[in-house]
């Protein structure tokens, strides 16, 4: 047996990075609310603290201790106007959601970011936003950071999303709750529902049916104490990573399971991968359990339609598990991947290009052709691209492979700073 297959395989229990998607929503509730609420387990990534200082700069006196947020706010009447650029670093979802407040708030705000998030289209948001009488204004038109918002004054509108996406919904839905009237939002396909199960712990009630989410204006935040679950975007890499390196089994502790997010376990559950969910329970209103993996030998997959909203963010890292299962994968669909950090598609494939996979580009996708015998090239350099979901899903090969280096593993730190760390201490067969 080539020399690939004996690197050390990965035993152990390990605790992955808080949700990140949460943790932004419960640092923005907090903050709406007049009082004290306690955020524990938060992600303390890159674009989390991007929230926190823009409530920060509003007057809300947020404090990171450790493992969690202390929020004390004056509420929503007594936020004022950021004396400075609101500056939200590589957050996509910090912008999108916070446009959606902003623009409700009767306040005048300047908001930027990174050059990564300069670049990416903004008008799926403020469009509709527009439509309601928020006043946005920025580069192209309003497509593009930096953007200018003088809030206030909204009126609830009715608004067919024509993508399935939780930022478009959840901004809508957020400055519904500041307009007059019923905003309502539905989508294509039911996208992520954090925002719709979070809200009514905070104390506003919303009406989900179907694919459609309806908030009346005029309602009040209250203050919560919030448990933030571990995040099964962040739990992927690692459950690829037991399903590729043969003899792994690795239990990952608190995970949560919205089954809007839990795409990924479906697929590699039908590509063959051995996945146990344990202690099932409910935390805050989100579904948490402990996933236990195996190693086992892999299929194809095929992923299209419907399923492609619940497993978005996944695509990259799943892209790996592809490259060592039987046959041709394939994925429609997925236009989406194009408009994230980084055009997901183009960077996705152009590591496993440089690895030596076949690989074909579609608009909305890609296809891989794997091989369970693959054995990884040595001395090759892949690259992260600044989008930590590919810097993540491209060092997973050097598990298999010891030459194998990742260019930029700095980005990681947005959404999860001890991704390398945990790997390593599964190498070792060690427990958290």
């Amino acid at each position: 047996m080539s020399d690939i297959w004996r690197k050390p395989m990965l035993k152990g229990t390990i605790a992955v990075a808080s949700d990140k998607s949460i943790t932004h929503r419960a640092i923005m509730f907090s903050s709406l609310a007049q009082g004290q609420s306690i955020i524990s387990n938060p992600l303390m990534g890159d674009d989390n603290i991007s929230t926190c200082k823009a409530f920060q700069a509003m007057g809300v006196d947020v404090q990171l201790v450790h493992n969690a947020i202390i929020i004390n706010s004056p509420g929503v009447d007594g936020l004022r106007e950021a004396e400075d650029v609101l500056d939200f670093g590589n957050s996509g979802t910090t912008t999108r959601l916070m446009l959606g407040i902003l623009s409700g708030l009767p306040l005048f705000s300047v908001i930027t970011g990174d050059q990564y998030l300069r670049k990416r289209p903004m008008m799926r948001v403020i469009d509709p936003l527009r439509q309601m009488g928020a006043r946005i204004d920025g580069r192209d038109g309003g497509r593009l950071l930096p953007a200018s918002v003088r809030g206030g004054d909204l009126q609830g509108i009715t608004y067919h999303s024509p993508v399935a996406s939780a930022q478009v919904k959840s901004a809508l839905v957020l400055a519904g709750i500041f307009a007059r009237g019923t905003t309502v939002v539905s989508e294509p396909e039911i996208s992520r529902d954090h925002t719709e199960r979070m809200l009514p712990f905070y104390g506003v009630g919303v009406k989900v049916e179907g694919k459609t989410v309806s908030v009346t204006g005029g309602q009040r935040f209250e203050p919560r104490n919030m448990e933030v679950p571990g995040d099964i975007s962040s739990a992927a890499f690692f459950l690829v990573a037991a399903s590729v390196v043969p003899g792994s089994q690795v239990t990952l502790s608190n995970v949560g399971i919205n089954p809007t997010r839990t795409g990924v376990l479906d697929i590699l559950q039908q590509m063959g991968a051995d996945i146990r969910l344990e202690n099932q329970r409910l935390v805050c209103g989100e579904p948490v359990c402990d996933i236990v993996i195996t190693h086992a030998p892999l299929e194809a997959a095929h992923i299209f339609g419907e399923m492609v909203p619940r497993l978005i963010d996944e695509i990259p890292a799943l892209a790996v598990a592809m490259c060592f299962a039987r046959g041709k994968s394939i994925v429609k669909d997925a236009k989406e991947l194009r408009v994230k950090e980084t055009d997901r598609i183009v960077t996705t494939l152009a590591n496993l290009k440089a690895l030596g996979v076949e690989v074909e580009e579609y608009e909305d996708g890609f296809a891989v052709t794997g091989n369970p015998d693959f054995q990884l090239p040595s001395g090759v350099t892949l690259d992260s691209y600044g989008d930590h979901r590919i810097g993540m899903s491209a060092y997973l090969f050097s598990l298999l492979q010891r030459n194998i280096i990742v260019d930029g593993m700095e980005c990681v730190s947005v959404s999860f700073p001890n991704f390398q760390k945990f790997l390593a201490q599964l190498q070792r067969g060690g427990d958290q």
